[in-house]
């Protein structure tokens, strides 16, 4: 997203957070990804399923950001944690070894955060997030983010949630993860 032609970045006031129907809006979702993340066209396709297939599951709920003109800049989803999804399969073995496996019951699962890099570092991220896990019925809540230290770990940090297995290796992965837990609601700052 360019900068104004007074060259600041768009003002997050006019950004609003609200119900996002996902399967729908997939596309708009993953452009905002794609930039957030770096994702290649392949691996567009590929999360365009994966989407897809989560938002049609039991309990699946998102939310988007978007601007006065409907734009989509951010947008946020999950479900409650099912210990047949392949990412509880992979996470699995990183929780039990060291001792955290008890996490994958009863969690509400943040699948995937990302706001446009013009939007960042505004509080959307954060608002996405409490937001969503607000509405919660589980009593804690579970991510997965880059184990690195980062803005997103940061704010992840502040709002309560804590490493629970570092160096998480997932298939198709270069780099390591970390799974994170924090019980709900999540700290306000």
């Amino acid at each position: 997203m360019p900068h104004s032609a007074r060259g600041q970045l768009p003002d997050p006031r006019s950004v609003v957070i609200g119900p996002l129907d996902l399967a729908a809006r997939v596309d708009d979702a993953l452009a905002v990804q794609a930039v957030a993340f770096g994702l290649t066209d392949e691996e567009i396709g590929v999360r365009r399923h994966i989407v897809l297939r989560h938002m049609a599951g039991p309990g699946a709920s998102a939310l988007g950001a978007t601007t006065e003109e409907g734009r989509l800049v951010g947008f946020v989803y999950g479900m409650p944690n099912d210990d047949t999804q392949w990412w509880s399969t992979i996470v699995r073995p990183y929780l039990a070894r060291e001792g955290n496996e008890g996490w994958l019951s009863g969690s509400f699962v943040i699948t995937e955060l990302h706001v446009h890099p013009a939007f960042q570092h505004r509080g959307i991220g954060r608002g996405l997030i409490t937001a969503l896990t607000d509405t919660a019925a589980e009593p804690r809540s579970l991510l997965s983010a880059l184990d690195t230290d980062s803005p997103a770990r940061t704010l992840y940090h502040g709002l309560g949630y804590h490493d629970l297995a570092r160096r998480v290796q997932f298939p198709s992965a270069v780099q390591p993860y970390v799974v994170m837990g924090a019980v709900l609601p999540l700290a306000r700052w």
